[in-house]
């Protein structure tokens, strides 16, 4: 390198420590940039659910995952969707009035977008505890009028066959319907409700 050409050793001394520099602090951000991102366990704790509920059964239910709760979905009978309209005096909201339970196509008698299927989170307002699936008819420890439903086995809530609470029990409000959609006729998505069918 020559003094003519006005680069000098000095300048390709600067110009390659700056070079390195630059790839040292890259190579560095990288994994630091890396790590704001959510971990596949978490991002899978907060990703919508499929469930294809084809071969459920009518009166059968099955539980699913979302966000770590349990999710119920149950595919009622038509008695049981008959029992639903029966015994509305007994229920502390049988109009699904208290908003943040359920989404706003879920505020019905059935607190469903159809009939047939209930969605519900399988968590008692109460205290967190899970109820159980007690779907027959007048149990004896329920009561001769029980008429099928959810019963809660920490401290005695009860709920219909549509996650609705009972009056004089512990559980202040209905069993939460979590946003779900129909993504074709027997697939159900839980975690997202845009474009619900």
């Amino acid at each position: 390198m020559t003094e003519s050409s006005g680069f000098t050793r000095r300048h390709f001394l600067t110009v390659a420590t700056a070079v390195t520099a630059g790839a040292g602090a890259a190579a560095t951000a990288v994994p630091f940039v890396a790590s704001f991102k959510p971990s596949a366990r978490a991002q899978a704790l907060g990703a919508p659910v499929e469930r294809d509920v084809s071969k459920l059964e009518p009166g059968a239910m099955v539980k699913v995952e979302w966000r770590g709760k349990a999710v119920f979905i149950l595919r009622r009978t038509e008695a049981m969707l008959d029992e639903l309209n029966r015994i509305a005096e007994l229920l502390a909201d049988p109009n699904s009035e208290v908003a943040d339970q359920q989404p706003n196509y879920a505020v019905n008698v059935w607190r469903s977008i159809r009939p047939e299927y209930l969605v519900v989170e399988g968590v008692c307002t109460h205290l967190g505890c899970a109820p159980t699936a007690r779907f027959d008819l007048g149990a004896g420890d329920l009561g001769a009028d029980w008429p099928g439903g959810f019963f809660c086995p920490c401290h005695g809530s009860k709920f219909d066959l549509a996650g609705r609470v009972f009056k004089s029990v512990p559980a202040p409000t209905n069993l939460k319907v979590p946003p779900h959609r129909y993504v074709n006729d027997t697939t159900i998505l839980i975690g997202v409700d845009s474009g619900s069918v």
